[in-house]
């Protein structure tokens, strides 16, 4: 059933990406895991290789039925779409960041030491000689020189008319599946110009691509696996193909069988001795479409997207069965923070918890699954309350964070989508069956005092003082108070409107003093506040707009922070509630849908890129020309390759023109000689926090 809230989710949230990058805001840490798209494999020393969302865990599978992990230190720039495994090094197509070189040598300890932004979505990645050769999406094939693998460059490229989407290389050709024309061929003796020398088109969208001596195979979505014989390559011609499949992604060759993975039908065996006629001769169930694999000795490895990595025993191939799974994090959604813990509701991962004593090196240490989809998460005392979807509130002991497990639970009947905890009940917003209030004063034994059913679909809510304030999709906010026998409405303020001429649609809410701060989806998405001083009249007094649409939403100080979708995290001062205007954004790499801030820094839970830690340094350091900036007088303001500070100005931070802080100073001699020449500022930490201009030249 959760693949339902899944479907429904995609279909609300479809956004543009917008072009700025970040504002006064960078990141400092991530734990980057998620549904798993690739997979590579060290057959010599039993290693597999997982892309899990932005980062790679790194598995010993000497014994197949009990895979471990040895390591998740491999962490990407975005999405790990494609590996490749050659040497001790593994090749990373890395989405938006391109291609990345890791040394894994030592598989507990690996190494980044070399990338390569290409100028497209980096979609697959082959390596033959010193060549590394990318799928690079609406770019085509990149031709990368990795003979120096910690300064990988540009050589050659050719950009192919479809889509590229898997490559191959074998002998002076590379083969490109081009989405929707086919089999690309392109001569690559001349990496600096490269050629297409042929193209094979197929019936439907060209997904992976696998060359086993004279034969490309290729997988074709609807249309199967399609053999294509390459023995003249400026003349490829079809000579075979299987198409009583659902839908084939993945496509591995060893010997006279192919493996295909079906996204309706799991790991199908197909005999292709005589490439001309290919049938199947086994099958085996896999949980979840699989967009990569690799057959190495008697076993198959899938990349199975929220299901992990599948290890199919494969030496019979009539009898091909699960010898073994190891279960990857799926989509981060909501997140809570609680002392030195994040907790993340991780759709059909459930409830993961992790460690953010040190923000910048964030690791797992605890999860627990739930038996639906994780959509919410808030933190109680002992208890972690997750948001299940389909299988409404789930209620998790946390006491040992390493070993999470649930006492008690209720059927919402609806779709858990959030929870708030005030004074020993739960709020669950609970789709179309509306506001479900829980008395939770036994974990054990949860149940229902009262609920709420609001016109349409309850998405959001939160609990502040004596109301309960509940967002519903089509109909905006609803005010009921905390009277659990029999909830009623005093106040509403119609958001949404989809009947009116300037619609909106609300998803999330956030209360902190007398406003409420709603995320809203449609025409202007972005935040509506909403005073809510008189619960009984409740009215809008300011909106700021944002290019996509907002999701999670979360108030602290005089800024509201907001998941935005495909536009990653946005924040706005909202000191005066009636002009509220962004200070700062960061371009999250996944798809930013939950958010809280603690501490000093942003949590935000970008989807199929896991937990980003984000820090805002606020709105810059303004100069205004009726006030004197002090400085002490013995501090020089012109200075060159050094900048002395003394003690009584530290602890303080160095700040460029834009507010960004660029280096902590510290007590005496502070190098600056890698800082461009300039403006800039010092922020002293102590005392008044007063601000001194510096000028760097060289």
């Amino acid at each position: 059933m959760g693949f339902r809230i899944l479907s429904a989710f995609l279909c609300l949230f479809c956004g543009l990406v917008w072009a700025q990058d970040s504002l006064n805001c960078r990141e400092v840490g991530a734990w980057p895991f998620g549904p798993s798209y690739a997979v590579a494999v060290d057959g010599t020393r039993n290693i597999a290789f997982l892309g899990s969302g932005g980062g790679v865990y790194i598995l010993d599978v000497s014994n197949p039925s009990n895979p471990v992990k040895i390591s998740e230190a491999v962490h990407t720039k975005d999405r790990v779409e494609g590996l490749f495994y050659q040497s001790n090094k593994l090749y990373i197509a890395a989405g938006e960041g391109g291609l990345e070189i890791w040394d894994v040598t030592d598989p507990s300890c690996p190494v980044k030491i070399g990338s390569w932004d290409t100028p497209g979505y980096a979609r697959g990645v082959a390596v033959s000689g010193n060549y590394a050769y990318i799928a690079d999406y609406l770019t085509g094939l990149r031709i990368i020189n990795i003979s120096n693998p910690q300064h990988p460059y540009e050589v050659g490229y050719y950009d192919t008319p479809g889509i590229a989407y898997g490559v191959a290389v074998s002998g002076n050709y590379a083969y490109v599946a081009d989405y929707f024309t086919g089999l690309g061929i392109i001569d690559v003796s001349n990496p600096e110009s490269p050629d297409v020398v042929g193209y094979c088109l197929a019936p439907d969208i060209a997904k992976d691509v696998v060359v086993s001596g004279d034969y490309a195979y290729v997988s074709a979505q609807y249309a199967g696996l399609r053999i294509i014989n390459i023995s003249n390559p400026r003349r490829p011609e079809e000579v075979g193909y299987y198409d009583s499949l659902g839908k084939a992604s993945g496509v591995a060759v060893c010997g006279n069988y192919a493996y295909v993975i079906d996204a309706w039908g799991g790991l199908c065996v197909i005999n292709v001795a005589d490439p001309k006629s290919p049938y199947k001769v086994g099958r085996c169930a896999i949980p979840h479409e699989a967009p990569s694999i690799l057959v190495s000795g008697d076993y198959a490895y899938v990349a199975a997207q929220s299901a992990g990595l599948g290890i199919i025993e494969i030496a019979n191939p009539q009898h091909p069965y699960v010898a073994g799974y190891y279960l990857t994090p799926d989509f981060a959604c909501e997140v809570a923070v609680s002392g030195n813990y994040a907790y993340v509701a991780d759709g059909f991962g459930g409830l993961r918890i992790i460690d953010i004593t040190n923000p910048q090196c964030p690791y797992e240490t605890g999860y627990c699954h739930t038996p639906d989809y994780a959509l919410d998460v808030v933190v109680s005392g002992d208890y972690a309350y997750v948001a299940d979807g389909f299988a409404g509130l789930r209620i998790i002991d946390i006491t040992d964070p390493q070993n999470p497990y649930e006492v008690g639970y209720f059927d919402t009947q609806g779709i858990a989508w959030e929870v708030a905890i005030s004074n020993n009940r739960a709020y669950v917003a609970d789709d179309f069956r509306g506001l479900r209030i829980i008395d939770i004063t036994d974990p054990q034994n949860p149940y229902e005092v009262g609920r709420y059913v609001t016109p349409n679909y309850a998405f959001g809510l939160a609990v502040s003082g004596n109301y309960a304030y509940v967002v519903d999709y089509y109909f905006g906010l609803f005010i009921v108070p905390q009277t659990p026998l029999s909830p009623y409405q005093v106040g509403s303020y119609d958001v949404a409107g989809i009947y009116k001429v300037a619609p909106g649609a609300a998803y999330r809410v956030a209360v902190s003093g007398n406003c409420a701060y709603i995320t809203d989806y449609y025409w202007k998405p972005g935040l509506r506040i909403i005073d809510v001083a008189d619960p009984l009249n409740p009215y809008e007094v300011g909106r700021c707009v944002i290019p996509d649409e907002g999701a999670g939403v979360a108030v602290s100080g005089n800024c509201a922070y907001i998941a935005g979708c495909d536009s990653g995290l946005y924040i706005i001062n909202v000191n005066n509630s009636e002009t509220p205007y962004e200070v700062g954004h960061y371009d999250t790499p996944g798809f930013a849908y939950g958010v809280a801030v603690s501490d000093g820094y942003v949590y935000v839970g970008d989807w199929d890129c896991g937990l980003r830690i984000i820090e805002f340094y606020g709105q810059g350091v303004e100069e205004k020309a009726d006030e004197e900036i002090k400085r002490d007088k013995m501090m020089p303001t012109i200075v060159c390759a050094v900048l002395k500070i003394d003690g009584k100005n530290c602890p303080a931070d160095l700040l460029d023109i834009s507010g960004r802080k660029v280096l902590r100073l510290k007590h005496g001699v502070n190098d600056v000689r890698s800082l461009a020449p300039g403006v800039y500022f010092i922020r002293n930490q102590a005392g008044d926090s007063k601000v001194t201009k510096v000028l760097i030249t060289r």
